[in-house]
């Protein structure tokens, strides 16, 4: 890993930003400088891809653990449910956003010209690299720290578990006479450990609309979900 003493002025500054928002002090400035690369940014260097499936489990852990003591009379599935809203790439995005990470990524001007800073796969992708290099840096402890402090207040707003996207879309289909959706999936990349799949939802009278996720079910809820959005759901 790239020595810090040979970071450029503008990179320290960068990272030194970023520390400032995570609200942790760094004994590793390399961890954070990878965390916020960008695989279009072509600079050697590892970009945050690696990171992202530490950060999930990461996320997924510390959530888990808040529902259990916050929720203590629901059961597993309501809970589940709870979970899949907490670290879907809304939630994270969001986080993301707040603290202005789209700002601190390093990425290729052809990305950032697209919009790459605010695209919301890049924020939530980043966001699960930050949780990685916090939870590599300092431990699990500083990695909780920060995932209570911009977690708990989404989790505290949710007075019910979120229903399930693909349910709700099934009974909205049902509900305007239309045959139940179709999920095909269209995509499959990255490495076998870490897969990314893309499905694509149809209903009658709908345009095909896609969704993504590490999972098959999670691209499924994803397509489900945006198509709920887009009927105004």
């Amino acid at each position: 890993m790239p020595d810090h003493r040979l970071m450029d002025d503008e990179t320290k500054s960068r990272l030194d930003v970023a520390a400032t928002a995570l609200g942790h002090d760094f004994g590793r400035p390399e961890l954070l400088r990878e965390a916020l690369t960008h695989a279009s940014a072509r600079t050697g260097r590892r970009s945050y891809e690696r990171f992202e499936f530490l950060g999930d489990r990461v996320l997924g852990l510390v959530i888990a653990h808040m529902l259990h003591d916050g929720f203590p009379g629901e059961d597993e599935g309501a809970q589940a449910k709870r979970l899949a809203a907490l670290v879907q790439r809304q939630a994270l995005a969001l986080v993301g956003t707040e603290l202005g990470i789209g700002d601190l990524i390093e990425m290729a001007r052809g990305e950032e010209d697209t919009g790459g800073r605010a695209n919301p796969a890049i924020l939530a992708d980043a966001m699960e690299a930050l949780i990685a290099a916090l939870y590599l840096d300092g431990g699990l402890s500083i990695a909780e720290r920060f995932i209570r402090l911009h977690w708990t207040a989404m989790m505290e707003a949710m007075e019910a578990p979120p229903q399930d996207a693909k349910t709700e879309l099934q009974e909205w289909a049902q509900g305007a006479g239309r045959p139940l959706p179709c999920y095909t999936t269209i995509a499959e990349q990255g490495p076998a450990h870490d897969p990314v799949f893309e499905v694509e939802v149809t209903v009658n009278g709908q345009a095909p609309i896609t969704g993504t996720g590490r999972s098959k079910r999670a691209a499924e809820q994803a397509a489900a979900g945006a198509l709920l959005a887009k009927v105004g759901k």
